[in-house]
């Protein structure tokens, strides 16, 4: 392990051998990954280069020049870690939430490349802003509108822009990553908005993106051994099982190039379009297309019996019941999406 890996937590990988004759299955298409600092960003980054992408690596972190965050990673680090598996990678400090710069970024991809082919959207994915939990009339409100500019604006600005080059050139996929793969998710009211709002953004434009033959999902990473979870726990990726001795759950955990190497098979499934608007997560797409974390493992949140042990009664009860009520709600979302349908002439 090289000390740039040692210092971002993530296992080595380099880019699958293939024969003489064979490609990549991603060469030649051109990505972004926006928020490709650090968490389920890098490893979008990683696993899209990996396939063989050209991948810009954006984000508001570089050397000399950190977020607000306080965290140490930045893009540049992204791009070598791309660049000593054998991929292609480019950082670009781009502030997603302004968007003048957006519009800059996608015009020099269109400059440099003339397509653009995956977009996959991590921007303030671990805000601190959002770390905040309790009961919602009892939340902080301060800083609502920079969670909201920071990691919601953000993903519709980046999109807006990044589907003016797909639908030019009629393909494309653009990818929201979010948390969960049901409606809810935890943290805040601000938090839970935003997730919210990522799934339904996906959904929303898919119906407009379609006749352009772009597609745009939503994705969840599964229990993330993202940089910051790793310290969380005191451990590193050499030594992460340790955690587990605190939580039974982190032993299913995933780094995050798992995530990333399910947006890849994604990318470069050629029924995507069937799939447009959908909500996937890790788990699901890596036993669908059988693939491995970086560990050669494949774990699967979705079959983990959950240790629910360390968490209040209270917190329970109110899943449970947003549980029942979220499988009400989407029953009669069903119902009424189909007489509407049924009203719509042929």
């Amino acid at each position: 392990m090289t000390a740039l890996e040692r210092k971002a937590h993530v296992m080595p990988t380099r880019r699958a051998k293939s024969s003489p004759t064979s490609r990549p299955p991603l060469a030649g298409r051109v990505a972004v990954v926006a928020g490709a600092t650090r968490g389920a960003g890098r490893g979008i980054a990683r696993g899209l280069a990996e396939a063989g992408a050209i991948v810009y690596c954006t984000g508001r972190s570089v050397r000399g020049n950190l977020s607000p965050y306080g965290r140490p990673e930045t893009i540049d680090e992204t791009a070598e870690m791309i660049r000593a598996a054998g991929g292609t990678a480019i950082p670009v400090r781009v502030d997603h939430a302004i968007e003048a710069e957006v519009e800059r970024l996608f015009a020099r991809v269109d400059g440099e490349h003339g397509r653009l082919d995956i977009l996959a959207d991590s921007v303030g994915g671990e805000n601190p802003l959002m770390r905040q939990y309790g009961w919602f009339w009892t939340t902080d409100l301060t800083n609502a509108p920079a969670v909201f500019q920071q990691s919601l604006l953000s993903h519709i600005i980046t999109a807006k822009h990044a589907a003016r080059l797909m639908t030019r050139n009629r393909s494309g996929l653009i990818v929201q990553v979010t948390e969960n793969d049901v409606l809810s998710a935890g943290g805040n009211p601000m938090a839970q908005t935003v997730k919210f709002a990522l799934k339904g953004l996906a959904l929303s434009m898919a119906a407009e993106l379609y006749p352009y033959n772009v597609a745009a999902v939503a994705i969840t990473p599964g229990y993330l051994r993202s940089e910051s979870m790793l310290e969380n726990y005191g451990v590193t990726e050499a030594n992460w099982r340790d955690g587990g001795k605190r939580d039974k759950n982190f032993l299913e955990s995933e780094t995050p190039l798992l995530v990333g190497r399910t947006v890849a098979a994604l990318a470069g499934d050629p029924r995507i379009l069937k799939r447009t608007g959908q909500l996937f997560s890790s788990w699901e797409v890596a036993r669908e297309f059988k693939l491995t974390d970086a560990d050669g493992r494949r774990p699967d949140w979705g079959a983990h019996k959950i240790d629910f042990s360390r968490h209040p009664q209270t917190l329970l009860d109110r899943l449970r019941v947003g549980a029942a009520i979220q499988i009400e709600w989407l029953g009669r979302l069903e119902k009424r999406s189909k007489r509407f349908l049924k009203k719509l002439p042929k």
